[in-house]
């Protein structure tokens, strides 16, 4: 009997190496995966930070957005380093100016 699915066994349920062990490379599902994790974290956890986005751009994850303070930032970073590890990402996360201003605006 065929079978529809094409079940071949236990190595179907993943990837494994010749001796058994799991492939754990780096797979654009797995990173896909830890991207919406981190999206979830930084929305969820102490920041509440939505104005943060990652994405995968040509291979490599891209961190943008603005922050209001310093420190919100360097969660941010923190945060990024500890899902992203072992990927290669690119951040851009600026800090919004929310000095006044130090002249009258001219019109």
């Amino acid at each position: 009997m065929s079978d529809p699915v094409g079940h071949q066994g236990p190595a179907a349920s993943g990837p494994a190496f010749a001796d058994g062990s799991p492939d754990t490379r780096e797979t654009p599902e797995n990173a896909e995966y830890r991207v919406a994790h981190l999206q979830e974290r930084l929305a969820a956890e102490e920041l509440g930070e939505l104005g943060v986005r990652a994405e995968i751009r040509a291979g490599t994850v891209a961190v943008t957005g603005t922050v209001p303070s310093a420190r919100c930032r360097e969660t941010v970073l923190r945060v990024a380093r500890e899902e992203l590890a072992g990927l290669t990402v690119h951040t851009d996360v600026v800090v919004a100016g929310t000095a006044r201003p130090d002249h009258a605006e001219e019109l």
